[in-house]
């Protein structure tokens, strides 16, 4: 399966879903002007990906600002990925930002994926 690779943009996070090796992140910031359409071909690429999923998918979300209607978009992700086989999921958040604490929480407690919370200083 070829690789989803999309470079991060100043409003627009970086996107590696690479299961040759095993890379799965999220990364930057997410404030696409159109959030569905930005996020539909990732969602076509985990749907295809989910039918021959690698025996471990570790999903790292390390977003450091989103939009609301990015938040929504993350979260219907994180529903797609809870359905994939033996994924889990790994929620950074910089140690000072209650924000994407609370989200990754909120998060956490909205699904039955393994969803780990893991804090970093800058």
């Amino acid at each position: 399966m070829n690789p989803f690779i999309l470079s991060e943009t100043e409003d627009t996070p970086s996107i590696v879903l690479d299961p040759e090796n095993n890379e799965f992140s999220f990364s930057n910031v997410s404030l696409p002007e159109d959030a569905v359409e930005f996020y539909k071909p990732v969602f076509n690429w985990l749907k295809e990906y989910s039918e021959s999923p690698k025996p471990e998918s570790v999903f790292v979300f390390k977003i450091e600002y989103l939009n609301t209607a990015s938040s929504k978009q993350i979260f219907e992700l994180i529903l797609f990925i809870e359905k994939i086989k033996n994924a889990q999921i790994k929620w950074y958040y910089e140690a000072i930002d209650e924000d994407m604490e609370s989200l990754g929480q909120r998060f956490k407690n909205l699904v039955s994926i393994d969803l780990e919370l893991i804090s970093y200083n800058v």
